[in-house]
């Protein structure tokens, strides 16, 4: 028996529940705004829902929605209103720690974050892909449209910058948010 193909709404609905909170807190962190990432967020659900008839398979689709997330990303940082307002910053983290050790954390999660979102933006777009939305390399690399190489060069520069920026002394441990090391 043939497998039933579900239709736009459901298969976007699927693709909402599935990956919406990845998307928003990717776009947040490019954006630097949670109402704006918001908007954001829900025009990038649009084009998914306009385009995805027309959806080739050709890449995974969380590699196709964070490309869009991106780009709208991109076109909202080209724009007038972005250059001409100041975002504000509230990326948080919980963890489940002692009191004192959770303060502390937060603290230093809070200068990472506050480093990572001076970054430029083609350096804290890799950050935020490979480390934030736990994407591999070739992932990034297709999301951001250029090579391996690339993704990797960026990488490093941008990690080089916050080690700078944070304290050269100090020995970082870099680990996507599932523990993996890179």
């Amino acid at each position: 028996m043939e497998k039933l193909q579900p239709t736009t709404d459901a298969a976007l609905e699927q693709i909402m529940r599935e990956y919406g909170t990845r998307v928003l807190r990717l776009v947040t962190f490019l954006v630097k705004d949670r109402s704006l990432a918001e908007d954001i967020t829900q025009d990038v659900f649009v084009k998914v829902y306009r385009h995805l008839p027309r959806f080739r398979q050709e890449s995974s689709v969380h590699t196709w929605l964070y490309r869009i997330a991106v780009n709208e990303c991109k076109g909202y940082l080209r724009s007038w209103s972005f250059r001409h307002i100041l975002p504000r910053s509230w990326i948080r983290q919980d963890g489940e720690l002692s009191t004192e050790s959770l303060v502390l954390d937060q603290a230093e999660r809070d200068q990472l974050v506050a480093e990572v979102l001076h970054l430029p933006p083609l350096y804290r777009q890799a950050i935020a892909l490979h480390y934030y939305a736990d994407l591999s390399i070739g992932e990034v690399a297709d999301v951001l449209g250029v090579t391996e190489g690339t993704v990797r060069t960026r990488l490093h520069r941008a990690r080089q910058q916050l080690r700078q920026s944070m304290g050269e002394g100090r020995d970082w441990e870099w680990t996507k948010t599932d523990g993996s090391r890179t």
